[in-house]
């Protein structure tokens, strides 16, 4: 349901083009989208049934801005512009290119081929990627044997190794010629392009000079790199009539996610694909989100555009064409129309598969939760956090919270905290003045900073850590949150879970679990979970401060000097291997390095 403010909102958008920024209650931006009628399309977030992760959005949104615009092509580009910006949550995640290597011809004076995973923008010559990083690198040794540029670092006023190989045309001590470097980059371009027929042609004739000649060893090494051409060069099967650099895009749409499938044709030949999949935001204009994905798509890193792109029908082709700089089309028929037909074809496969996937896994993650919230009588919630504290005979007392977010570690929402102990209870070992520590040190800053809150509290402990995390949640923060504790046995094995509200009135009780169920499974994951946080935070803790008191006990060594010394080697062990020279390195006097050296 939308507030006032919203409502107020929606009556004065006007029915233009243009972009529009939904926030949160914090004033984020979590989502950035663009329309060809503000009016329209932003009203249709309010005014009618949500379902998926659309749904979750429209809960979240407590605001929104609008930017018009003249044009749809503008949109375009101010909307990747916004993502770019303020990176929303609810905007489709592109990682930064594809990680795949290229084959560079860079641009210099004495140029060279290499493998690089960066394309700059250089006026370098950038072929692939390449999939198979073996195949690149062979590929780029075969190009090096067969036409070589400059293998070593330039003038050095001798001949290289590479230069006595025949592998470099001897910039090493030599002025080479532009034109010799220009023939040997044509016959590299025209290779890498496919056309490989006069490459082997001119082996071929190679080969028999060399039998001819009888350097059978040269004949033999050339017969090789004929065979590996046809190995590896020509093994995939030309799918095209021409050499076009072509990029084609499909999509498939079912349960509120789209599915898209590129193809990437270099030298007339499928090279590799790829395969994204998100949930709509905007599920009236699936096509639009399609076409937003593939201007994203194009200005992620490392992402080179083909000299044409090839996309369904019902696209808004020259306005895509305007925005990237190239070529769009929709083929009508042959072998590119049927290109099409089989990435469509494919993304519907990827989605079926991701759904069947889905719904195995529910039942052990989302499934699973919705058993626990089931189990203590309360309506499905996403969001479960857990704490634990950690601590040796009191000293070092350290806690740590998990959440799990529909039934998954939520790893990036994980916290550490180094307890202070409260007033009242100095000693780190009482695990009621750490659970009330802990608790109001979250539950306080969530609510100042408006952050959503759980929708359950699971204390690792029994009765005594639950009272204390209800107290502080009730009579301090005012917060209604759920709180269960995850009781052990006699056998420190979990078996139930102990939940109730005393201090309104419903009293704790035992809820017991099925061993063997799903929810179970669950849980016993988040105890383990949060146990293992909170001890590897603890180890690394008491190692530091253990590691600070021996330092500190050395005649002559300060907090400043203790400091220099951990910023330096970071163990013991390490100060202790460390020379009297080493020392003075990390900013010691030398008395200071001859104490800590008699010492240690």
């Amino acid at each position: 349901m939308a507030n006032q403010l919203i409502e107020n909102k929606l009556k004065l958008l006007p029915e233009q083009p243009g972009c529009y920024l939904m926030k949160n209650i914090n004033g984020t931006v979590i989502y950035v989208g663009k329309s060809k009628n503000l009016k329209n399309r932003v009203r249709s977030y309010f005014k009618s049934k949500q379902v998926g992760r659309r749904a979750e959005l429209v809960k979240e949104i407590a605001d929104f801005d609008i930017i018009t615009v003249t044009s749809d092509k503008e949109s375009f580009l101010l909307e990747i512009t916004l993502i770019k910006k303020y990176q929303p949550y609810y905007n489709v995640q592109l990682k930064q290119g594809t990680g795949y290597p290229y084959i560079e011809i860079t641009n210099e004076k004495d140029p060279q081929t290499r493998l690089t995973s960066i394309v700059h923008k250089d006026n370098g010559y950038y072929f692939g990627p390449y999939p198979n990083v073996y195949a690149a690198q062979a590929t780029l040794r075969f190009i090096q044997k067969v036409w070589p540029l400059r293998r070593c670092s330039g003038h050095q006023g001798r001949p290289c190794l590479y230069y006595h190989m025949g592998q470099c045309l001897g910039a090493c001590f030599q002025e080479v010629p532009r034109s010799k470097y220009e023939a040997q980059i044509a016959k590299i371009k025209r290779f890498l392009n496919g056309d490989i027929g006069q490459v082997k042609q001119e082996l071929t004739e190679k080969m028999q000079l060399a039998s001819s000649n009888l350097e059978f060893e040269r004949a033999a090494e050339i017969r090789d790199q004929l065979r590996y051409i046809e190995q590896t060069v020509e093994k995939q099967k030309i799918i095209s009539n021409d050499h076009t650099q072509r990029d084609i895009f499909n999509f498939y749409v079912d349960k509120s996610w789209i599915s898209v499938q590129i193809f990437f044709l270099r030298q007339a030949k499928l090279l590799r694909r790829e395969t994204k999949m998100f949930p709509l935001m905007d599920l009236s204009e699936p096509k639009d989100e399609f076409m937003s994905f593939i201007v994203q798509f194009y200005n992620q890193k490392n992402r080179i555009l083909p000299k044409e792109i090839l996309v369904p029908k019902g696209l808004d082709n020259d306005n895509l064409s305007e925005v990237l700089g190239v070529k769009v089309r929709t083929p009508q028929r042959g072998t590119k129309r049927d290109l099409l037909k089989m990435a469509k074809d494919n993304a519907k496969l990827k989605l079926d598969e991701k759904f069947r996937l889905l719904e195995l896994g529910n039942r052990k993650t989302k499934g699973a939760q919705a058993e626990i919230f089931k189990a203590l009588g309360l309506p499905y919630g996403s969001i479960i956090e857990s704490f634990d504290h950690s601590h040796i005979q009191g000293t070092d007392p350290v806690s740590a919270c998990v959440v799990f977010k529909d039934g998954e570690p939520f790893k990036t929402a994980y916290r550490k905290y180094k307890l202070k102990g409260e007033v009242e209870h100095q000693n780190g070992a009482d695990e009621v003045g750490n659970t009330r520590e802990v608790v109001r040190r979250r539950y306080s800053r969530m609510l100042k900073e408006h952050t959503r809150l759980p929708d359950l509290i699971l204390m690792d402990g029994g009765q005594i850590q639950v009272d204390a995390c209800l107290d502080v949640l009730r009579n301090e923060l005012n917060c209604d949150i759920p709180v269960a504790g995850m009781v052990k046995d006699n056998h420190h094995h979990t078996n139930h879970l102990i939940f109730g509200d005393p201090i309104n009135g419903k009293p704790l009780e035992l809820i017991p679990m099925n061993p063997k169920s799903e929810g179970f499974y669950l849980m016993t994951r988040i105890q383990d979970e949060v146990h293992r946080f909170a001890i590897t935070f603890h180890r690394q803790t008491h190692a530091k401060n253990s590691l600070s008191s021996k330092l500190d006990g050395i005649k002559g060594i300060g907090p400043k000097s203790r400091n220099k010394l951990l910023k330096k080697f970071g163990s013991l062990k390490k100060i202790k291997d460390a020379s009297i020279e080493e020392l003075q390195d990390a900013g010691l006097t030398l008395p200071q390095a001859q104490s800590v050296k008699l010492t240690l």
